[in-house]
């Protein structure tokens, strides 16, 4: 097991920051001197798409053979994004020479326990539907964590956060612990996912920079919390509020270090900036975070876009955008290189989902 000691003035800090916060639900300041994060990214094009599959999260990373590896979640096209997700979802390995791709499928990741020709029997514990996959390198492992549920009977509230862990990106995966499960909803009625209506999901992780890890994740009301870890496997510790004091819904963040400061990268559902745009939160101590800029655009600012020839597959109709969801970070020397990202939009007008992939410019 893989340890890695918290520096003693980073609990100092973090008890201390905790004593003194006060949290509000009033809206964030943003921060618009410079140009923005969403300015600086640049549209290629098409990352994974697989015929048959809806494809979803599309977490990059940067193999030991110099060839990047996408971990993307899909499910059966014939299932439609709802319930397909929820019941059928999949964690697929592709690999690619380059960050533009063309990325090839190499194997089946995580699978869930669903059997087509035994349906789900409620009285049986069993883990469905790995979904929404973030992949990280630590030490000599990989650490690929994700979202799975245990029946769509009680969903989205039984969801939760696993992790598995293997020294290739090839596997074989080991679940962390006895049954992969990092974090679920508190137990504790004074803290703020006590029994959420939508569980613990979604999840984005970030080794400290003073040591130990934090994992961030959405929960209750669209915000996201945070739980801290000694050792990378956990056992992870939630804070009792959430650490974005976002008044409408955010979804789907990714962490890291960006200019010096702590980051989540998330969407932007309903307009805190743009509607259907994404959001970069920043802070100074990856615990409380006021302010943030535009993290990403409309597909349609990128690239040109004949919304009356999209398919649209996932989402409101109407809308007279294609709209990036779940953005995931690929590093390179620490800093973003490029940006993937689902939609519910297939501007090309093909039967499924696909991901795109954006390149971020200096």
């Amino acid at each position: 097991m893989i340890r890695k000691m918290f520096n003693p003035s980073l609990f100092a800090g973090l008890m201390l920051v905790i004593g003194t916060m006060v949290f509000s639900d009033a809206k964030c300041q943003s921060v618009e001197e410079k140009t923005s994060f969403a300015d600086r990214l640049e549209f290629v094009g098409t990352a994974v798409e697989e015929p048959g599959y809806t494809i979803w999260g599309t977490s990059p990373i940067w193999g030991d053979d110099g060839k990047v590896h996408l971990f993307v979640a899909r499910w059966p096209g014939e299932l439609k994004v709802d319930p397909g997700w929820r019941t059928h979802s999949e964690i697929a390995h592709y690999v690619g020479d380059s960050p533009e791709g063309p990325f090839v499928f190499s194997e089946v990741a995580v699978k869930g326990d669903i059997n087509d020709k035994a349906p789900c029997n409620p009285a049986i514990h069993k883990v469905y539907a790995p979904h929404n996959p973030a992949i990280h390198k630590v030490d000599s492992l990989y650490a690929l964590l994700y979202i799975v549920n245990d029946g769509i009977e009680k969903h989205p509230s039984n969801q939760y956060i696993c992790m598995a862990t293997s020294e290739s990106l090839f596997g074989p995966w080991k679940k962390a612990g006895d049954d992969g499960v990092i974090l679920r909803t508190s137990k504790n009625p004074d803290y703020w996912t006590y029994k959420a209506s939508n569980g613990v999901n979604n999840p984005a992780f970030l080794q400290h920079p003073d040591g130990g890890y934090f994992l961030y994740f959405k929960s209750e009301k669209a915000r996201m919390g945070l739980a801290v870890a000694e050792n990378l496997e956990g056992p992870y510790v939630q804070l009792p509020f959430p650490v974005t004091a976002n008044d409408r819904n955010i979804e789907d963040g990714y962490a890291f270090m960006y200019e010096g400061k702590f980051a989540l990268l998330t969407t932007d559902n309903h307009g805190m900036i743009e509607e259907g745009g994404g959001i970069l939160w920043t802070s100074e101590n990856g615990i409380r975070f006021t302010e943030f800029e535009k993290g990403f655009h409309h597909i349609n600012d990128y690239t040109p876009v004949e919304m009356s020839k999209v398919n649209r597959i996932y989402g409101p109709g109407g809308r007279s955008y294609a709209k990036f969801e779940r953005p995931q970070v690929l590093l390179k020397d620490g800093k973003p290189a490029y940006v993937y990202l689902p939609s519910g939009t297939n501007i090309y007008g093909g039967d499924c989902t696909v991901s795109y992939v954006l390149k971020y410019v200096e």
